[in-house]
């Protein structure tokens, strides 16, 4: 995590070690905590969620993440959002400080925050290490919308995505598809 990025993302560490805001919509992981919690470390570590997105992920360091599980990230200069559904990785900021604006910009675009709330309203607020995961996946038609959503522990949403984007990954736009859910 060497470079400024890194050392801006270990201020903010140092600062405040980890939150949930935008009501639980945004969660950045904390680093060193006890086993309880999971922290960057873990988070990051190959053997959670990484290793079924292999190579899609390698040189990554997520620090974040948004209510659907969407993951924010460092690699080199710039952070960088990673869409578990389609395993697409795009640039977000040049900095930390960038980043956090957009978030302020567009809380509901970057962060899911309407939905969250819509979700919450119906359903009782999100737990900790819970996110909010499709009914019917947004890469396949599913509407954003709380009717749509359940809550899912952070590793099981992140897992049941890699395996239904290891099942369309090579599939041109538009083939039908059956998706299996294997537990």
């Amino acid at each position: 995590m060497a470079g400024a990025l890194g050392n801006d993302l270990l201020q903010l560490l140092t600062e405040r070690n980890g939150f949930y805001c935008f009501e639980s919509a945004l969660h950045v992981f904390p680093s060193g905590c006890a086993a309880s919690v999971m922290s960057i470390e873990r988070w990051n570590s190959t053997d959670l969620w990484r290793k079924d997105y292999a190579s899609a992920v390698e040189g990554y360091l997520f620090f974040a993440e948004d209510v659907f599980g969407d993951q924010f990230g460092l690699n080199g200069v710039k952070v960088y959002r990673f869409d578990p559904e389609n395993g697409e990785i795009q640039e977000s900021a040049t900095s930390l400080e960038k980043w956090a604006g957009k978030l302020l910009e567009d809380t509901d675009y970057e962060t899911g925050y309407s939905l969250a709330n819509a979700w919450q309203q119906q359903n009782g607020p999100l737990a900790p290490g819970m996110r909010l995961v499709p009914k019917v996946p947004f890469i396949l038609g599913g509407e954003y919308k709380a009717d749509n959503l359940y809550a899912l522990d952070a590793i099981e949403a992140m897992k049941y995505r890699a395996d239904i984007w290891n099942q369309i990954k090579n599939l041109p736009d538009g083939t039908p598809v059956r998706i299996k859910v294997l537990n």
